[in-house]
């Protein structure tokens, strides 16, 4: 059996370049051992097939942006095993537009963002991007959230317009949105820095029982038309 080295230094000989220039590779996923991607650069081969892809191209491992609809009763608080029960690499959306290659490292060190009600579903991020982070925390308060609120019951006289402007929630006065019917049991709202349990208390206020609240979009990025429990990725440099 020959001695052990270090799959850096074997792509490194296979390809004919650098060991940095290796070690992209072998964190870009274009190699395998054995069949199997690795992903590790200081992973330690010996007699094992390494195969490197044709198609390998020498480019920076960006960190991962995911965008995941939750379903009811998802708690990101419960921690990252929570996160990773539905962002798996088999729950990913058939329909995903971005064409990011899906690698191992993308579900490692993921922040959940802007979390839901557990009575809640719809958009929610998470990501390994430092930069994503920042803006859905630092920023929040000045990005739009879209909001579909299924009621029920007769609402209040000028309630829609109250809605709009004039509530109070946890001892503030709430700053104009923009609600409107989508059907006679479906509202629509439109709104910055939602606090948990708002929309359904603004809906009390104005005389309406909130029976489902879903999420779908949050500054420029709409949730589509993904299913729950399925994630698609956000595109580095796409802007919320």
């Amino acid at each position: 059996m020959p001695d052990s080295v270090r799959l850096a230094k074997r792509v490194a000989a296979l390809a004919r370049c650098s060991r940095s220039e290796a070690a992209q590779y072998i964190e870009g996923g274009w190699v395998t051992v054995d069949g199997h991607v690795v992903e590790r650069p200081h992973c330690m081969v010996g007699d094992e097939t390494v195969a490197i892809d044709p198609a390998a191209r020498l480019e920076a491992v960006e960190p991962a942006t995911l965008l995941l609809h939750a379903p009811i009763g998802f708690d990101p608080d419960a921690g990252i095993d929570a996160v990773l029960a539905l962002a798996r690499p088999d729950t990913r959306w058939a329909e995903d537009p971005s064409d990011v290659r899906m690698l191992q490292r993308n579900f490692h060190r993921l922040t959940p963002l802007v979390p839901l009600d557990l009575d809640a579903s719809g958009l929610i991020v998470l990501t390994q991007d430092g930069r994503v982070r920042r803006r859905l925390t630092e920023d929040l308060a000045g990005l739009e959230q879209e909001f579909v609120v299924e009621v029920s019951g007769e609402l209040a006289p000028y309630g829609l317009a109250r809605l709009n402007h004039g509530l109070q929630y946890a001892g503030r006065s709430l700053p104009p949105c923009k609600v409107s019917w989508q059907s006679e049991a479906r509202l629509r709202f439109a709104i910055k820095d939602v606090r948990r349990g708002q929309l359904r208390a603004m809906c009390a206020e104005v005389g309406l029982e909130t029976t489902a609240i879903r999420r779908i979009r949050i500054g420029r990025i709409p949730l589509a038309k993904m299913p729950p429990g399925r994630w698609r990725y956000l595109p580095v440099g796409t802007r919320f």
